[in-house]
């Protein structure tokens, strides 16, 4: 990457830290995400940034073993922004005082006012006289800055941080209490692109320039060696499987996994799709009774979780074998994946969930991870998709997830279950087609409950299972909201549903956004 003016994130665990890299390669800055245990000097010294954004996260700076930067940090020379708990450990390294105080802790959206809009970081972004003059952010934090460091001075303020910006702009040191970063702080990208001016980034970085490199790294990781490729027939799945075989060619065969938990007919559109249109070597792996057989009677859907990975590694093992041996397995592993299951490189973010294909393989298999796609947000990969040349109707596709129907199936797994949720599913995704919403959806899907309600159809009685539609819009899958579907088309839907799928007499929509629910049910 040494082409590329290089701007060094360092993580001190907050769950959007990969959303500050988002923007900046919004605005084709290349940056990096390093969790604050691992950037020493030596790593400072080696990768040279041209600026540091300190992250937020979830300690007290004056708690005991509190992550700290290096102090070396301060005195490269170069730009340095503290975002949140950024901001405190700025103030708290450089003399300023922080502390947790009654009535100064703010959570959600807040307002901040400019004490002095001439700052060169806040150039066009109080932007609101609607708002009298005021900018809204949101806010995530218990402690606060008491006391500024010297040199500071105090460029905007909130109803409970009299601190919120802060800047010593002789040493072009920013702070800011609030999140930029995050689609609650409306106008939050202007801050970044203010703040990469400061720092002289030319924006050098696109998606070709992330193809080239990433075929780079995977010919340099893989060498002559052979590569095996979990391949769902998403899009992440796909776009891994295009670029790693344009890094490599035939060292690559692609695994297909028929768990029995695909939606209806998608089996043999993805076998049809590949085998037609892409000169990909595909083994169609029929294991449905292995992973159904082995899911009869569970209902814990963190035990359905590790079924259903530990049988995917089983599975590819034995292909592998097959194949003559494979020293890597391949995976469309994307970055809210790795936030949700572990920290990214190690940082101290919270787990929240596992996922199939996150965390490492056995030992026993003695393979090694590609994972191309491993610090991209779905959008990234569909724009990667289009730098390879996937046609749009296929980059477009909602995201389905490696546990297939499982999660979507609350409760024990049936096969009757799956049945009623398959012919459900594809009502009302085709409902969302017929009406031209499919392009304004992130992801939709139905749900089965473990519930039967009592009905009437016709004269008769009916004891049936309930369901729930989902879906919702997002851009990056980290936060996500409901869609609001009218009620005409709710009620359409309903009817379909019930009339057309027989095992099925309630019809509900989940109108839960992310957070505090999850976009899947399980």
């Amino acid at each position: 990457m040494t082409q590329h003016d290089r701007l060094l994130i360092i993580d001190f665990g907050s769950q959007v830290t990969q959303l500050i890299a988002r923007r900046l390669r919004e605005l084709n800055v290349y940056c990096e995400i390093h969790p604050f245990q691992t950037v020493t000097d030596a790593f400072l010294a080696g990768f040279a940034p041209k600026a540091i954004i300190f992250s937020g996260g979830p300690a007290s700076v004056f708690a005991d073993g509190a992550p700290m930067p290096p102090a070396t940090a301060f005195t490269l020379g170069v730009p340095i922004l503290g975002i949140c708990y950024g901001q405190q450990v700025m103030m708290h390294c450089l003399g300023g005082k922080v502390e947790r105080g009654h009535g100064t802790a703010e959570f959600g959206r807040a307002f901040v006012t400019p004490a002095d809009a001439t700052l060169p970081l806040l150039k066009g972004w109080f932007a609101a006289p609607e708002n009298g003059g005021r900018e809204q952010v949101w806010m995530s934090h218990g402690d606060h800055v008491s006391a500024i460091a010297p040199g500071f001075q105090v460029y905007g303020t909130s109803p409970n941080a009299p601190f919120a910006i802060t800047a010593d702009p002789e040493r072009h040191f920013y702070a800011v209490q609030f999140h930029p970063e995050v689609h609650h702080t409306p106008r939050g990208a202007k801050l970044y692109e203010n703040f990469v001016r400061l720092a002289g980034f030319t924006g050098d970085w696109t998606m070709g320039a992330y193809r080239e490199e990433a075929i780079a790294k995977i010919r340099a990781q893989v060498g002559t060696g052979r590569v095996i490729c979990a391949l769902s027939g998403g899009v992440d799945s796909s776009v891994a499987a295009i670029l790693i075989h344009e890094a490599i060619g035939d060292q690559l065969t692609c695994v297909y996994v028929d768990h029995g938990l695909m939606r209806l007919g998608e089996s043999e559109q993805v076998v049809g799709m590949f085998r037609e249109h892409y000169n990909l070597p595909l083994i169609h792996a029929d294991e449905s009774e292995l992973f159904l057989g082995k899911l009869d009677g569970v209902s814990d859907p963190e035990t359905k979780r590790k079924i259903i990975g530990g049988l995917f590694i089983e599975v590819f093992e034995k292909h592998a074998k097959a194949l003559g041996g494979a020293e890597f397995l391949a995976q469309g592993t994307l970055y809210p994946d790795v936030i949700e299951s572990v920290s990214f490189s190690g940082g101290p973010s919270v787990t929240i969930k596992s996922h199939h294909n996150v965390g490492g393989l056995p030992e026993r298999m003695n393979m090694k991870l590609v994972e191309p796609l491993r610090e991209l947000f779905k959008d990234e990969v569909r724009a990667l998709g289009r730098e390879l040349g996937l046609p749009a109707h296929f980059i477009g596709r909602h995201p389905f997830p490696g546990p297939g129907l499982a999660i979507r199936c609350p409760g024990e797994i049936t096969r009757e279950k799956l049945d009623i949720l398959r012919k459900a599913d594809a009502v009302f995704i085709d409902q969302i087609r017929k009406h031209g919403l499919y392009d304004e959806i992130w992801q939709a899907f139905v749900a089965i409950l473990p519930v039967r309600t009592v009905g009437v159809m016709g004269d008769g009685r009916t004891y049936d299972f309930a369901c729930a539609l989902r879906a919702v819009t997002s851009v990056d899958g980290m936060t996500a909201d409901y869609y609001p579907f009218t009620h005409d088309f709710l009620g359409e839907t309903a009817t379909r549903i019930i009339n057309e799928v027989q095992g099925i007499n309630r019809v509900t929509y989940d109108i839960t956004s992310k957070p505090p629910g999850t976009i899947e049910w399980e």
